[in-house]
């Protein structure tokens, strides 16, 4: 039995993270000298990541060979991310505002070392502005994309190619075959990154604890606490609300993707569970052109754990430097990040930058303000991926059940922990392609 538990990914990543975390307080030098087992992790999934983003973006369109039917799933996965990332920044806003963190902090801006975040706000700088970010969205040459990992990039020309494959038609078959035996490859080998996971939670957790120590984690407990604390109040209550509309359970779906949830809590970074996710996605019964789609759509476009973040934060720099905000101000907040939320990648860090950049835009809450995160930011960034990655995979299943093109009596069996053998092949699975089914009885 105990040999048996111990054999799962995410309880033997649980004692990485638990080891790694008493390592890092009892030995804090020894635990930050184990940053680059994380670091390590994440180049690995990085490696393989933009090859299986690229091959099943391109083939989940490819396959999917009714451009109108494209359209309708990519239509109505915008405007669920758009709902879900707007309420998830108002929770966040209601929630940082019942509870004032930062109220008695009494922190003048003027005493705040604003060197210390140069590097952050000149990044922000670069990525702020709509104009920037759609230009952005189109890659100097595909080689670039691929090369610097960049999420939205590779979606764009990922799609525009695997529309090119399906206008094609049976001339495509040869790539497209091809696709379908690299990505293959691609997900054999990331099961063998996979195995070396709770070793990366634990070099990465001992780095946090031995650098930041847990004074600095208590010191600012309050606006962390609220962070988790509402994190999984949207977790539960919304998407558990949602997840039990479409017709499953929450709960298992969490003990079904519970590897990845804690591979992400000990990596800190939702982006390097994507590749699996999507396979388990498909495993679960939702078709791969859905999968295809939403899924690294959803990393750029769904960061709910971050629009969670960003609101809080940002009225928490307002509270613990005495910034008055108006009502009007809050709101304007929310504005602007329903904007610069959208840049955000699943990347350590990335909210950082994104907030840096919504704050600069304002120029009403003060920058350096920031200062008061950059030791719990890290911290908090576990609850956000997380957050990210649950969002993103109950949002897949939500907008596959839309459409129709998930296997429900499949997704029972698996959830209920009855045993598939395997990933349905396009060809036999029955609702792979099911965007297509007019055509068949068309034809």
């Amino acid at each position: 039995m105990i040999k048996r538990l111990f054999g799962r990914l995410y309880v033997q990543v649980l004692v990485g993270v638990v080891a790694g975390g008493l390592l890092g307080y009892f030995h804090p030098a020894l635990g930050t000298d184990l940053k680059p087992l994380g670091d390590l992790f994440i180049r690995l999934i990085k490696m393989v990541f933009a090859p299986v983003i690229f091959a099943m973006v391109v083939l989940g369109i490819a396959k999917m060979e009714s451009m109108k039917e494209l359209g309708r799933v990519g239509a109505r996965a915008l405007i669920y991310f758009e709902v879900m990332s707007t309420f998830a920044l108002l929770i966040g806003l209601v929630v940082v505002n019942l509870l004032h963190p930062g109220v008695g902090m009494n922190v003048d801006p003027a005493t705040l070392d604003g060197k210390s975040i140069h590097t952050y706000t000149a990044a922000a700088q670069k990525s702020a502005g709509v104009v920037d970010f759609l230009l952005n969205m189109v890659p100097t040459s595909a080689i670039d994309a691929l090369a610097k990992n960049d999420i939205l990039q590779i979606l764009v020309f990922g799609t525009l190619f695997g529309i090119a494959l399906s206008r094609m038609g049976r001339h495509a078959k040869p790539v497209v075959d091809m696709l379908d035996a690299f990505s293959s490859g691609m997900f054999i080998v990331l099961a063998m990154i996979m195995r070396i996971a709770p070793l990366a939670a634990f070099g990465a957790i001992a780095f946090t604890v031995g650098k930041y120590g847990l004074g600095t984690l208590l010191s600012l407990g309050q606006l962390m606490g609220a962070m988790y604390l509402t994190c999984a109040m949207f977790v539960v209550v919304v998407l558990g609300a949602i997840a039990r509309v479409s017709g499953f359970s929450l709960w298992k779906f969490l003990r079904f993707i519970g590897d990845e949830i804690f591979t992400v809590l000990g990596t800190s970074s939702s982006e390097s569970v994507v590749p699996q996710l999507m396979r388990k996605l498909e495993y679960l019964g939702v078709s791969r052109p859905v999968v295809g789609l939403v899924v690294p759509a959803g990393v750029t476009f769904n960061p709910d754990g971050q629009c969670i973040y960003y609101t809080m934060a940002a009225i928490f720099i307002a509270q613990a430097t005495n910034t008055p905000l108006t009502l009007v101000d809050q709101f304007v907040v929310l504005g602007v990040l329903m904007i610069t939320s959208k840049g955000s990648a699943g990347v350590t860090g990335s909210g950082f930058i994104t907030l840096a950049a919504t704050l600069a835009s304002m120029g009403k809450i003060p920058v350096a303000g920031m200062v008061l995160l950059l030791g719990v930011d890290r911290f908090m960034s576990e609850a956000r991926a997380i957050t990210n990655t649950i969002g993103n995979a109950v949002g897949t299943v939500v907008i596959g059940r839309w459409v129709g093109a998930v296997d429900r009596d499949r997704m029972r069996r698996i959830l209920d922990g009855e045993h598939v053998d395997h990933v349905p092949a396009p060809e036999s699975d029955p609702v792979a392609v099911p965007l297509m089914k007019h055509q068949k009885a068309s034809a």
